[in-house]
């Protein structure tokens, strides 16, 4: 049953038109009438994502909810949108982080409250339009807008060298994104459309895929981040407020891994196919060497942005290993597993990085400290957060019967069809990941109170207990039960994996 409302253009225009209003007309109310709507705003705009899922068609591969209305006429650009099983998932995680970050930053931010609230509905917005967009000049706008909140964000709210951070941000992000922008402007040139579709039919041959490939690639290795393009990411984790913390680690990395499914794989698979060794190392690296990085961090912060890297690092692998199934088993299909293992990782991702990211802060709130040392016996004064910690940290290391677990098996399991090396490497992080979380843990929240400080602490309020315990709650849920998730990326994935075993070059050399 479709709803005859044009759901998803409300899903990023409300939050956007609703943020502007939030800072234009908040400056002249109450900080908590402000809070209030921006709280409306985003409860209603995940009502919306919640319509999409039960509207949404899981037996077809085919954009549903897809509108499609001239733009630019001289050029031939659409404001063209519509989502699949793999943009779904992903719209789902935006609208209900941002209900999450809205509740997180109720009592905390004090300054400029309207311009927070707001800044952090126009991003959601703009991140639903970046996983709908099905025109890529569309596509590229809510891309690089993006930024701008974020820029805010983390300038405004940020930590003592937020400016440092917010400038390494966007120059990373942004020099990415040129490369991109040079890349679709050539594929309209071939193709004559900027619609997507049109660009993933086009046939190019092997030398052309392989710059475009390399093009998106500097866009979207940046974004998830790859190893060596990583190190933008801790600066801006540390500075960030813990709100803009959760958006960055929850779903704007995931921008990157749904980068390479929509736009590397399907129109440039010969490339993909060429340089799937080069990607399987970056990924590998990530996972392992990060990881070691992620032991020996003093500052939880920092530990958790390494930590969301080397995570990041299944998301890649999981995608790029489907070559190497292929000649082995000599049939596609079969990497189905380790696709749907990348993305359940992502969703999952999101889930557990933003929850450790609010346990820090929930911490950081209290004693204006990330460093660990400063801790020490925290669970002598708060055995509720203590409690939710513990799961998240469990999670994190990827505990059976959590999300963690899900992904990270599934992309193990998977990799065995291609190398048993990939598999005894990516399981590597298993160790790790209990390695590093579990240190951390353990050094933070067991043992004597050291410092008189700690011996001072609150246990959680009722909102934080809240936001917890919806994370909690979704990791478990993902944990025990994964079907659903898995169901409606189910045939979109199949649909993606035909498309890429559908060789260009060979076209091309008919032609």
């Amino acid at each position: 049953m479709h709803s005859d409302l044009p759901l998803l253009s409300l899903c990023i225009w409300l939050p956007i038109l609703g943020g502007l209003w939030v800072i234009f007309a908040g400056s002249r109310v109450l900080d908590r009438a402000v809070k209030q709507d921006a709280l409306i705003l985003a409860l209603a705009t995940l009502a919306l994502s919640l319509l999409l899922y039960r509207d949404f068609n899981a037996a077809s591969a085919t954009m549903q909810f897809a509108e499609r209305y001239t733009w630019i006429d001289a050029f031939k650009i659409y404001y063209h949108i519509g989502i699949d099983g793999i943009a779904l998932p992903l719209v789902l995680l935006t609208t209900f982080t941002t209900v999450i970050v809205v509740i997180a930053g109720w009592e905390v931010i004090e300054d400029r409250v309207n311009q927070y609230m707001g800044a952090f509905l126009i991003l959601e917005g703009l991140m639903v339009g970046v996983f709908s967009a099905l025109d890529s000049i569309l596509f590229y706008v809510f891309w690089e807008a993006m930024l701008i909140p974020m820029f805010l964000i983390i300038g405004i709210w940020g930590g003592p060298r937020r400016v440092y951070a917010t400038i390494k941000f966007f120059l990373y992000t942004f020099l990415g994104s040129v490369f991109m922008l040079v890349a679709l402007l050539y594929l309209h040139a071939q193709a004559g459309s900027f619609a997507l579709q049109d660009m993933q039919d086009v046939v190019l041959t092997l030398s052309e895929q392989k710059w475009i490939f390399i093009a998106f690639l500097l866009a979207f290795a940046v974004k998830v981040p790859m190893w060596p393009v990583h190190t933008w990411l801790p600066d801006a984790h540390v500075e960030a407020p813990t709100g803009g913390s959760v958006v960055l680690a929850a779903i704007m990395l995931k921008m990157g891994g749904y980068g390479f499914l929509r736009f590397s794989l399907p129109i440039t698979p010969d490339a993909a196919a060429a340089f799937d060794w080069l990607m399987i190392l970056l990924s590998l690296i990530a996972v392992v060497y990060i990881g070691f990085v992620a032991l020996v961090q003093q500052d939880m912060k920092k530990l958790i942005a390494y930590s969301s890297i080397s995570h990041m690092g299944f998301v890649t692998l999981g995608l790029f290993m489907m070559f190497d199934i292929h000649a082995n088993t000599g049939n596609f299909q079969d990497a189905a597993m380790g696709v749907e293992g990348a993305m359940v990782q992502m969703i999952s991702h999101g889930f557990i990085s933003g929850a450790m990211f609010l346990c820090v802060g929930v911490l950081y709130d209290r004693m204006h400290s990330r460093m660990i040392n400063d801790y020490g016996g925290v669970v002598n004064v708060m055995p509720r957060f203590a409690a939710f910690m513990m799961l998240f940290a469990m999670a994190n290391a990827g505990l059976p019967a959590t999300s963690g677990f899900v992904g990270e098996f599934l992309v193990i399991v998977s990799s065995f069809k291609a190398n048993f090396w990939y598999a005894f490497l990516a399981a590597t992080t298993l160790i790790l990941g209990a390695a590093y979380t579990l240190w951390m843990y353990k050094r933070v929240v067991f043992g004597e109170i050291r410092n008189s400080h700690v011996a001072e602490l609150t246990d959680i309020t009722g909102r934080e207990t809240l936001v917890l315990a919806s994370l909690a709650v979704a990791v478990l849920a993902l944990g025990i039960w994964p079907a659903p998730l898995l169901d409606v990326m189910h045939v979109s994935v199949e649909h993606l994996l035909e498309q890429v075993a559908q060789s260009k070059t060979s076209i091309a050399a008919y032609e």
